[in-house]
């Protein structure tokens, strides 16, 4: 099976630009009620993911209580590039399942390495329940 069936567009993803700053981020997040979103840089490729720990331990780290301080600090400050590795789009469905196994979503790029969606666990899961 193609992946694309499962790939939910960049266009319908919350994510965050690496220029953002750690407040603005945050208030993705917040807003759309994620645990981890993926980060893209300015020409469209995929950098990393940040999660609700990476910024909870930078808000730890650098001045805990004041929201405002951290529009002092890039979202490329905490962003994770080893967690929620992306696939190409010709990975086999084992080896997607393979991969949502430790992470929430998957990231897809293209053969330019562009961002191009994801694949969360919950359709990948639902593939191979109506498979059965």
């Amino acid at each position: 099976m193609n992946i694309l069936y499962l790939l939910k567009p960049k266009a319908m993803v919350s994510y965050v630009s690496t220029n953002a700053t750690v407040r603005q981020g945050l208030e993705v997040m917040r807003a759309h009620g994620y645990t981890a979103i993926p980060v893209i840089d300015e020409n469209g490729g995929y950098a990393g993911s940040v999660s609700e720990g990476d910024f909870l331990w930078h808000i730890l780290r650098f001045s805990g209580d004041d929201l405002k301080s951290q529009e002092l600090y890039s979202v490329m400050d905490i962003v994770n590039d080893e967690r929620n590795l992306p696939v190409k789009i010709n990975v086999s469905m084992d080896d997607l399942l393979l991969r949502v196994m430790d992470q929430n979503f998957v990231p897809v790029i293209d053969d330019r390495n562009i961002f191009i969606g994801i694949i969360t666990r919950r359709d990948i899961i639902k593939y191979f329940y109506d498979k059965l």
